[in-house]
């Protein structure tokens, strides 16, 4: 006679990081509060890597490089990989050259700051530079970026993020690991028993609650990741779209 394993206990931790949510839930609560403290520096060193917004990032310091190669760290070199990865793998419909575009558009700021500015905004569409533009070189842990390109990791950096510190985690810990970073979730490491449950949903609500009204499903993962926008995975988006995506080839120019 075999014996039902019983449901494997799960404590969860949210914060706020990146500009959006972030969502830590282990499969052993015992470990919940060191593996928040890994999540939390790993989740600093991304953003002091790849942020568009802070002045100190090794992002913002590629704009005054005069189109001349500069060596990065290994960090920045990985997200500048998979965003270029992601720019060939969709014929240049993810392209992290729109930076210029997301500033012209107002997206020049978290995004918490942006809904609170309603000037109006006079745009002109113009074509982005083109992820082509960029040179990466990882065997010598340079990139090139041309003059005037700016760039934008914001397709990709979160879902990167979130697979690596959910990899790092589990790994770390030796239990099941998800982290969401605003609707990018990844799971590591022996998922609970039923696996990993994310309801994805069209309206605000509390993680815990279906929601009252409007469309809802959920999903069950037991590895890899799953991302969700404009929806939610888990996580309110506060009942707002996401924040403004230029497509590539129709980017925006602007005047207030």
């Amino acid at each position: 006679m075999t014996t039902a394993r019983a449901p494997r206990p799960t404590a969860a931790a949210e914060w706020r990081a990146l500009g959006t949510t972030v969502r830590l839930v282990v499969t052993d609560p015992a470990l919940l509060d060191s593996c928040n403290l890994l999540l939390a520096r790993q989740l600093a060193e991304v953003d002091a890597a790849c942020s568009r917004f802070r002045a100190d990032s090794e992002l913002a310091a590629l704009d005054t490089t005069h189109g001349r190669p500069v060596r990065v760290s290994p960090l920045l070199a990985e997200a500048l990989a998979v965003a270029l990865r992601a720019a060939e793998a969709t014929d240049g419909t993810v392209d992290p050259t729109v930076g210029s575009a997301m500033d012209a558009i107002g997206y020049d700021r978290d995004f918490t700051l942006v809904r609170e500015d309603d000037r109006p905004v006079s745009l002109r569409v113009r074509r982005a530079p083109g992820w082509r533009r960029v040179t990466l070189d990882r065997a010598t842990g340079t990139v090139t970026v041309p003059e005037g390109v700016r760039l934008d990791l914001g397709a990709t950096a979160k879902a990167w993020a979130a697979d690596r510190a959910a990899r790092t985690l589990a790994e770390t810990a030796g239990c099941g690991v998800l982290v969401s970073l605003g609707g990018d979730t990844a799971v590591a490491g022996e998922p609970p028993a039923a696996g990993w449950r994310i309801r994805v949903q069209d309206v605000t609500g509390p993680v815990d609650e279906t929601p009252a009204q409007g469309p809802y499903d959920t999903v069950c993962l037991r590895s890899g990741g799953l991302a969700n926008h404009p929806g939610r995975v888990g996580l309110p988006t506060g009942g707002r779209p996401p924040h403004p995506t230029p497509h590539p080839q129709t980017s925006p120019s602007s005047s207030r």
